[in-house]
């Protein structure tokens, strides 16, 4: 019989329980019965994921519902728009809801971003579950409660902390998922084990290969370990006051990567994470921070996994430097006008370093061999 993990966001009585293994979706009844006080659930998926899930999931869930509607929004990045928030909005209050009312995220990262948002606006908040189906959302965006939407100026820049009540995260469902999106959400978990657990980096070096074929052992155990590190440093911070920044190892690169691509599918979340990740490294190791070999460790993995490990392979890869770090400026981190990264000491410590300028970043891409300004 397979165990199913369970890990705790520790946040008082807002703590919540995520759950990881098989087969969690179909018997989801079993675990929301408790949530769904006034018996109303509203399930939002999209046009790819629905289709496949959003059918089991209420079956699962009506024998403890008066009611199950179903809501489904474009598939992609594009629906973390303001115009598909208020979209979602306004057809959820048509249906008729209250507070009581359960929203369920059934989706990837983009799907639970929005119905977080949703959930956290609608009637000045509503309560909300977390139904991951890609590895990405899995291991990082369904766990923390970071919600929102992009804005023409960039990634994730509206939107509020707002917790779910519940994560479910059903490994079975990744099997519908194509390699470039396993590759995706195997980057994030790459980047817990370097910021702040280098036993898990090894224990990734040798195990990757099953983890991407989804071996039932291995995949559980690397969603497992992930969520507890996101878990123990969400309970100590938050709001990203301090540490929490440390989950933006590679992100200040991947965020200005994917405005450049203008989110429109060309590059993946995680495809730019893993840039980023790598750039990370050379940027530490130029800073005297961090070992080359070190560096040469993370470039090796990602390469051998599959995933980018610089600037020049994403479609980002043609865009002037200025542009990149106009994005930059953009980032939630930077204050007072500086840029604010997240690096490397070595393999497992990560650190937040303030007061980068534009100019030290734009040599260091130059030193990299990108030299249209």
């Amino acid at each position: 019989m397979t165990v199913i993990e369970q890990i705790s966001v520790g946040l008082g009585d807002r703590s919540y329980p995520v759950l990881i293994g098989p087969d969690l979706l179909v018997m989801a009844d079993k675990y929301l019965a408790d949530l769904i006080v006034k018996k109303q659930v509203v399930i939002i998926s999209d046009t790819i994921i629905g289709p496949i899930y959003q059918n089991s999931l209420a079956k699962a869930i009506m024998p403890i519902c008066d009611r199950v509607e179903i809501l489904q929004v474009p598939a992609g990045e594009t629906s973390k728009s303001l115009s598909v928030l208020d979209k979602v909005c306004n057809d959820i209050l048509n249906i008729g809801i209250d507070r009581n009312t359960v929203l369920i995220a059934l989706g990837g990262g983009v799907v639970g971003d929005l119905v977080g948002f949703v959930s956290a606006v609608l009637l000045r908040g509503t309560q909300y579950i977390q139904i991951p189906t890609s590895l990405l959302a899995q291991v990082d965006s369904s766990v923390g409660g970071k919600t929102g939407i992009n804005a023409k100026a960039g990634k994730n820049l509206i939107g509020a902390f707002h917790q779910p009540k519940l994560v479910l995260a059903d490994t079975n469902l990744l099997i519908s998922l194509p390699k470039r999106e396993l590759l995706a959400g195997y980057a994030e978990i790459v980047k817990y084990g370097l910021l702040g657990d280098a036993n898990f980096f090894s224990w990734l070096e040798d195990n990757w290969s099953g983890v991407l074929s989804l071996d039932k052992d291995k995949i559980i155990y690397a969603v497992k370990r992930s969520c507890e590190m996101k878990a123990k440093i969400v309970a100590a911070d938050e709001t990203e006051k301090s540490m929490r920044a440390l989950l933006n190892l590679g992100h200040t690169f991947a965020h200005a990567f994917e405005a450049v691509a203008n989110y429109d599918g060309q590059l993946l979340h995680g495809e730019a994470v893993a840039a980023g990740l790598g750039l990370a490294f050379d940027f530490s190791v130029i800073r005297k921070m961090c070992a080359k070999e070190d560096a040469i460790r993370v470039h090796n993995h990602l390469l051998q996994v599959g995933l980018p490990d610089n600037y020049a392979s994403l479609p980002a890869g043609k865009a002037p430097i200025s542009v990149i770090i106009e994005h930059m400026k953009k980032d939630k981190k930077n204050i007072s006008g500086k840029l604010t990264f997240v690096l490397a000491n070595k393999i497992g410590s990560a650190c937040i370093v303030p007061n980068i300028s534009e100019e030290e970043i734009t040599s260091f891409f130059m030193a990299k061999g990108v030299n249209h300004v």
